[in-house]
């Protein structure tokens, strides 16, 4: 998808929906995603609500590899029901040795409806995001595949609103014995990037230029394991707090379409965040897209 999503995002052509999930064919990659690229490689696959919606598969080669009762694209069902349902799905496929290798997961509800009255506010849809992603890796590494996994965890549309610093940075996460603990890699890395880390792991050639020109995490490896768990921890926000305003930015989120990802205007959809968050008269700053940044240094 690197060739579709510059002209999508810069509204030069497309949308979200004819680009990418593989729902049209002719934006896909001719010699198709990862799975395709596994199942040549005789390395075994399963999606859980990627590239799966509706409880069925967008495309063909994942037919029969996918959980069929994980909820996909669903704002209204908790990331953390969605965690109970790998989970009976995964402790299955273990007790019977037939556990795949590469496994593909969403949890969408960081996303959150914005202001929407009635529905959860920000703070609980991403709380309980995190929650789930805690009781994910708490499962996991409680498993007897743990000695042999690697978690990815990465962030969706990091290019929809400035953090912090920079619109730019996105967090990445990596979870696993033979990941260095309590490291912060601080070297410039992508999310080809870790494509290309994940390749390298199963064994896989790169699918394009993109993957094979990006620089794979090594850094944050080690050669010595710590096989010890994770446990998460408990939320400290109330999931069932709901946003009970009812004003600008309550009406404007009302008239947004949530039925599918990425249907919401960006930089409308980032104003409502922030100022439901910072204060309704808080200015939201604005986000930097610049490729490339000069700086001219004084000769002296």
């Amino acid at each position: 998808m690197e060739k579709n999503w510059p002209a999508e995002y810069s509204g030069r052509g497309g949308s979200y929906y004819e680009l990418a999930e593989g729902t049209r064919e002719i934006a896909n990659n001719k010699n198709g995603f990862i799975w395709n690229y596994c199942n040549r490689a005789g390395i075994s696959y399963r999606t859980y609500g990627e590239f799966a919606d509706n409880y069925k598969p967008n495309i063909p080669i994942l037919k029969n590899h996918f959980c069929n009762y994980y909820t996909g694209w669903d704002l209204s069902v908790r990331d953390t029901v969605r965690f109970n349902q790998w989970k009976k799905d995964f402790d299955s496929l273990v007790s019977i040795n037939a556990l795949p290798h590469l496994n593909t997961m969403r949890f969408p509800n960081d996303h959150t409806e914005g202001m929407r009255t009635g529905k959860p506010t920000p703070f609980a849809f991403a709380a309980d995001n995190d929650l789930a992603v805690g009781m994910f890796l708490d499962h996991l590494s409680k498993s007897p595949v743990w000695k042999e996994s690697v978690v990815f965890i990465l962030e969706d549309d990091a290019q929809d609103g400035p953090d912090h610093v920079d619109v730019h940075r996105s967090p990445v996460y990596i979870a696993g014995p033979y990941v260095k603990r309590n490291f912060v890699n601080h070297a410039p890395h992508t999310t080809s990037g870790v494509l290309r880390t994940i390749e390298l792991i199963l064994g896989l050639p790169p699918m394009s230029q993109y993957d094979a020109a990006a620089i794979p995490l090594w850094q944050s490896f080690t050669s010595k394991p710590d096989f010890s768990a994770y446990d998460y921890l408990p939320e400290s926000v109330d999931l069932n707090d709901k946003n009970m305003a009812v004003n600008k930015l309550s009406k404007q989120s009302e008239v947004l379409s949530f039925s599918r990802e990425d249907e919401v205007p960006e930089a409308v959809f980032n104003e409502i965040l922030w100022k439901g968050i910072k204060g309704i008269n808080s200015a939201a700053p604005s986000p930097r897209r610049a490729a490339f940044v000069r700086v001219k240094e004084d000769d002296n």
